[in-house]
């Protein structure tokens, strides 16, 4: 949510009715969180001026770890320099510390691409923002899941029911630090992640909802305390419930 709403932000920058503008003074304190979407808390440092040139040889971006050479236009600027600069100071302080960690395992190869593309400046704006966007499209639609055997059959679903909240197993990149709370597409799809952990033993499935709109689902490694709740539907393993009365 942070890099795609930065991207779009940038984006926005890049096609200005001033200008391609360029953030002089790029660090994370510089941005805050509002709603959702990430906005900009200082723009004295931000500059509409991009480096004039009479070559190429004139058009270097250099940052402390890499340098880019870029062209010289025909109107004797540095040919995007200032949405060049934005974007490789998005890698550097944004995308290499929150892309690589949190997504399902079937789209981290797409944002590797991304973390790649814009570490070397092989992407612009335009094309980094179509790559977040196809990625959260695929997020949301499901599409990312693979074809695998279902798994819901193998678990026991009681509507209008969860489990006592309370400290359970702790998993990454879990929504609450007290146990492991995951966004999921449906409730197959946390069928399969509660198989993958060897804790789990069923899993309730709520009301609330991420920034995408996809559901909350709370993994839990019994299943015994439960208490009404209209707005949830716990599954249980058929293995764990076997010789019990529920």
């Amino acid at each position: 949510q942070i890099c795609l709403s930065l991207v779009k932000l940038l984006f926005y920058l890049a096609h200005s009715p001033l200008g391609s503008i360029a953030l002089l003074d790029f660090q994370p304190r510089q941005f805050v969180m509002v709603d959702g979407n990430l906005k900009v808390t200082d723009m004295d440092d931000a500059s509409t001026e991009e480096l004039p040139c009479k070559e190429d040889n004139d058009c270097t971006l250099d940052f402390p770890t890499k340098s880019f050479p870029l062209k010289c236009s025909v109107v004797g600027k540095c040919e995007g320099i200032n949405e060049k600069k934005n974007l490789f100071n998005a890698y550097r302080y944004f995308f290499t510390y929150l892309l690589p960690h949190s997504a399902p395992p079937a789209l981290r190869p797409l944002l590797s691409d991304i973390l790649n593309a814009t570490g070397d400046l092989r992407y612009g704006i335009n094309e980094t923002l179509r790559a977040f966007e196809k990625v959260l499209h695929l997020y949301k639609s499901g599409l990312y899941l693979q074809k695998r055997p279902l798994l819901l059959k193998d678990y026991i679903s009681l509507k209008g029911f969860r489990t006592v909240e309370g400290e359970d197993y702790k998993c990454w990149p879990s929504y609450s630090h007290l146990g492991c709370l995951l966004s999921i597409h449906s409730a197959e799809e946390a069928a399969a992640i509660c198989n993958s952990q060897l804790q789990c033993q069923s899993f309730i499935v709520t009301q609330h909802r991420t920034w995408t709109g996809r559901p909350l689902a709370s993994f839990q490694s019994s299943w015994t305390d439960l208490v009404p709740d209209t707005n949830a539907v716990v599954y249980i393993k058929r293995s764990a419930s076997s010789g019990e009365r529920l």
